[in-house]
């Protein structure tokens, strides 16, 4: 294994306010940029009317009859939960928590770890958690959007039932393969189906709200108290159920540097909220004049002929929600590399001119093979809603812990105030969490152990880099004790230049060592030259490199990536041309240190954790492409070490 590039703390920026429009972003229009929202922010909470109001109403009823105050209690929650937990706590609140532009889980980790200061373990731990559950929520998304919408085949002809679960497969499948050919393509259409998605959702309840105008009643929250004190046995499961409506709110934070928080507040207030809430209240104003229709009230809002055409746009609708989930979890990954979460993976580009548009193969098989199992596993939206949730509020619940560092320490207010601001919206969350946790032993126990596996690989691969690092620390040479003492038996010279790479650059790299010993020769120029991960999402050119002439023919050469890039060291190491450095890609040879790890027999972890990391080890991806390196002008010097 190459030695891993070290992660750095950054600058003590100060934590912005509010979140700005990123500078790519100016040469976008506006209206380019809400419908761009549109189509791949809002594509999860989107198509929750597919279930979220069904299985509310199951889960309160509890197989008895569907009562008026059953309908106003569980339409009012449906409401509440998404003006507290969606518009003031995302909207209002943490869009205004970025990074240089960006959001998301692992932005917060950054912008609280350059916070607080001390204690950043603790914030790594809960990034750490955040981001195993968010891949719990990429796995089961895609699952339950996709059969809810294709099991509306039901309603247009019953003898298709059998048929509801291949068709699933089929089209997931078929989503999942086409990940390596870039999403470019398919989102141009992103924006202007989910348009039309949420057109449909809001005509469609507003025709039906006249079938019992009382339903607009649910809007007091009075009806959300008094389901709890009316329904006190049911109230939780019903909790659990009404958690469905606000499924991808995180979503709204986590793109926030593809589009910008403007876009996607806009994109929400004007359109998407009103039409989740229009619609809602149809479903609710149907099933109060039909009870009968409390089975798919969604499709039971349009008439027979235009089931069909609502069937295929909602099939549309959740291939586009499953498509933004599998999207930011490519994201997520390549974040939670350059943190040194996870070991290096192999990240495609499929775009040559956003360089966001990326795909992880190893990450899109997890998650194909993850959805196929589930959905072969529970086969039903209704099973499959048993294990939603749980990561969904987990997560939540983390964002908002973290938010109050970053609003504490960050922003500099009062713990008092941060505390005030946040603590409500945490309580809402942890209720929403305890609420699935019913559901543990019917389906919540699949994101449970899919997030306890991955935090473990995480954790254990934090761990076992930092052994590593500390262990062969002990052993290695101190780089300028070197430098001095070539200068005194000055070995022979080669034409040519050497860069070796090292994670700590004041020891001396073990392919250096090794060069000396057995080749007995130094190149006529050495860099020894370390790529650190900075908690910012994009360094600026002039700040990418920085350059130490520590005599000798000896430079100690740092290059800087932001969480969000993908390095690159030819074109970093040619910025030093304009310092005065002169590079040849040409004339340059890389040495890198392969190292094979073996577990020892008094390390820091357990036995089985010892062969976790070394397996993660072995399975990261080539240094050689990870950092972008020409294969022709690599140098590879193997070394054994153990953790």
């Amino acid at each position: 294994m190459a030695d891993q590039h070290a992660v750095a703390p950054g600058h003590a920026d100060s934590v912005a306010p509010e979140a700005t429009l990123p500078e790519s972003h100016t040469h976008a229009g506006f209206g380019t940029l809400v419908l761009g929202a549109i189509g791949v922010v809002f594509g999860d909470i989107g198509t929750s009317p597919l279930y979220a109001f069904k299985e509310s109403m199951a889960a309160a009823a509890g197989g008895g009859p569907v009562t008026r105050d059953i309908i106003l209690g569980v339409l009012s929650l449906i409401l509440w939960s998404l003006v507290l937990v969606v518009t003031a706590k995302y909207v209002f609140i943490l869009l205004r928590a970025d990074n240089k532009g960006e959001g998301g889980t692992l932005t917060l980790v950054a912008l609280a770890q350059r916070a607080i200061g001390h204690r950043r373990g603790f914030v790594l731990v809960l990034g750490i958690v955040g981001a195993g559950l968010f891949y719990g929520d990429a796995v089961l998304t895609p699952a339950i959007s996709v059969l809810s919408a294709v099991e509306g085949l039901k309603l247009v002809a019953p003898t298709l039932e059998d048929y509801v679960v291949p068709i699933t497969l089929a089209i997931l499948t078929a989503l999942f393969l086409v990940q390596s050919r870039g999403t470019g393509r398919v989102a141009a259409f992103f924006g202007p189906v989910m348009l039309v998605w949420f057109a449909a959702l809001a005509l469609a309840g507003a025709l039906h709200i006249a079938d019992d105008p009382t339903v607009l009643t649910a809007i007091n929250p009075l009806h959300s108290i008094l389901f709890f004190f009316n329904h006190p046995t049911v109230s939780l499961a019903v909790l659990g159920a009404v958690c469905l409506a606000v499924t991808g709110a995180e979503a709204l934070y986590a793109d926030l540097g593809h589009f910008g928080a403007k876009p996607i507040r806009s994109a929400w207030l004007y359109l998407v909220f009103p039409a989740l809430v229009i619609n809602y209240f149809g479903q609710g104003a149907l099933v109060l004049a039909h009870p009968e229709t409390a089975e798919s009230p969604l499709f039971r809002l349009v008439p027979d002929w235009a089931l069909v055409p609502m069937i295929i746009l909602a099939t549309l609708a959740t291939i586009i929600a499953s498509q933004a989930v599998i999207t930011g979890a490519f994201s997520l990954t390549r974040q939670a590399v350059q943190l040194g979460i996870l070991p290096r993976l192999e990240i495609r580009f499929t775009s040559e001119t956003h360089q966001g548009q990326i795909y992880l193969p190893k990450v899109n098989m997890f998650l194909l093979f993850g959805v196929i199992v589930l959905v072969l596993i529970f086969g039903s939206s209704s099973n499959l809603s048993h294990a939603y949730g749980v990561s969904v509020f987990g997560a939540m619940s983390v964002d908002a812990i973290l938010a109050i560092m970053v609003i504490w320490k960050g922003w500099r207010w009062s713990l008092g105030a941060a505390l005030a601001l946040m603590l409500p919206f945490l309580f809402i969350d942890l209720a929403f969490f305890g609420a699935n946790l019913l559901k543990l032993f019917t389906g919540g126990y699949v994101p449970v152990i899919l997030a306890s596996v991955l935090i473990t690989m995480m954790w254990t691969w934090v761990k076992g880099t930092n052994i590593l690092f500390e262990k062969t620390r002990k052993i290695d040479v101190p780089f300028l004790e070197l430098v001095r003492m070539l200068e005194k038996s000055p070995p022979h010279r080669v034409k040519g230049t050497a860069v070796f790479l090292t994670s700590d650059p004041d020891t001396a790299p073990a392919a250096l060592l090794h060069n000396l010993k057995h080749n007995k020769v130094l190149h006529e120029k050495n860099v020894i030259l370390t790529v650190c991960s900075e908690d910012v999402p994009r360094v600026e050119d002039e700040d990418r490199v920085s350059i130490e002439d520590v005599g000798d023919s000896f430079w100690r050469i740092r290059l800087s990536y932001g969480y969000m890039e993908t390095p690159n060291i030819p074109r970093g190491l040619a910025i030093l041309r304009k310092q005065g450095f002169k590079f040849d890609i040409m004339a340059t040879s890389f040495f890198l240190s392969r190292r094979s790890i073996r577990p020892a027999a008094h390390s820091g972890m357990p036995l089985w954790q010892d062969k976790l990391f070394i397996s993660l080890a072995k399975s990261a991806s080539d240094a050689t492409d990870f950092f972008q390196i020409p294969t022709g002008r690599v140098v590879e010097v193997g070394t054994q070490v153990t953790v």
